[in-house]
């Protein structure tokens, strides 16, 4: 349906696609993280640590198996908890 939010994020998603895909000259690459998790916040708590989440989330992209930089094992552990 014209308007609708999943229209509206489809076509964003598809221009922003397309214009990175333009600036890396690659064709078609997927940028958009697969499976990704939604949250609605209801309350101050909820919001609190989706924003915690936003902030401290990229600190973690080296150990991200999406990270085409990424190698098992080569980088530092963010916690290290014995088991």
């Amino acid at each position: 349906m014209r308007g609708s939010i999943p229209t509206v994020v489809g076509s964003y998603k598809s221009a922003v696609s397309y214009r990175i895909n333009t600036i890396w000259n690659t064709k078609g690459q997927s940028i958009w993280q697969r499976n990704y998790y939604e949250h609605v916040g209801r309350d101050e708590k909820s919001l609190d640590n989706i924003r915690q989440y936003i902030v401290e989330n990229p600190l973690r992209w080296g150990d991200d198996p999406e990270n085409p930089r990424y190698l098992p094992g080569s980088q530092d552990l963010l916690f290290d908890i014995p088991f």
